[in-house]
């Protein structure tokens, strides 16, 4: 590290200390040559990743865009908020660990289906609802007739990944903040 007042470039560390939650390391370093004490910052960098939308437009991947999603989705199924703020932090993670820095909303989309699948079907299919358009009640006998049998998929021909492959196409999983309307009985 080089000193920010000789810019000698070695420097030994007196005491380092997490900081913002664990999100970065404080450490106080002393320079070899001069003798002076500065402290430095040790953060995780992310960079940006952007989302490919269904019309082609792009915008900047939106942490808490997908939680509202979710939200919506999962209200009144007993989930807990932080259930799905971990959930979203490892969306996140994998979205971070891609190789390339642009990902499709269909991409992220079906990662949050998956995730759904196992922790609530009810959450499952309101989110499937919205993000795969369903036009009628056809759109959700399909889906529903997929959680019960995932191999037998409706209309296609098995695959490797079921819960990627249903009838619809996906769409933006933003899109999700638009309330679907659902028959409720007392």
């Amino acid at each position: 590290m080089q000193c920010p007042y000789c810019e000698y470039t070695d420097s030994r560390v007196l005491e380092s200390r997490s900081t913002e939650a664990g999100q970065s390391i404080r450490r106080r370093r002393e320079c070899l040559g001069c003798k002076h004490r500065f402290t430095t910052y040790e953060r995780i960098e992310f960079v940006p990743v952007t989302v490919i939308k269904r019309d082609g437009q792009r915008e900047s991947f939106d942490r808490s865009k997908l939680l509202r999603g979710m939200v919506r989705a999962c209200e009144k199924t007993g989930i807990h908020q932080s259930c799905l703020e971990a959930l979203v932090d490892e969306i996140e993670a994998q979205v971070q660990q891609q190789t390339v820095r642009e990902v499709s909303s269909n991409e992220i989309g079906e990662l949050v289906l998956r995730n759904l699948r196992s922790l609530s079907e009810v959450a499952y299919v309101r989110f499937a609802s919205v993000y795969r358009h369903f036009q009628g009640i056809r759109d959700f006998v399909d889906t529903l007739n997929h959680l019960q049998n995932p191999i037998e998929l409706p209309h296609k021909k098995s695959t490797k990944n079921a819960s990627t492959s249903l009838e619809h196409s996906p769409s933006d999983s933003s899109d999700m903040e638009s309330e679907p309307s659902f028959i409720t009985h007392s």
